[in-house]
């Protein structure tokens, strides 16, 4: 299955507060941070709700 490379690249500060709660809820915590997630229909969702924050890569496993 893809997984997703999802990086921080613009702080989320100064943004509403979902933005700030999607971010979090996807594992962000600091600038440049880094996660991997399943690339699952609800993922795709919070990373288009915030795709100005956030650089995505696709990975294959």
């Amino acid at each position: 299955m893809k997984k997703l490379k999802i990086t921080l690249v613009k702080s989320p500060i100064g943004y509403k507060y979902d933005q700030k709660d999607t971010v979090k809820r996807l594992g962000l915590r600091k600038l440049n941070s880094t996660v991997i997630k399943e690339d699952v229909p609800q993922v795709r969702g919070m990373i288009r709700k915030v795709r100005h924050l956030v650089k995505v890569e696709e990975i294959e496993e």
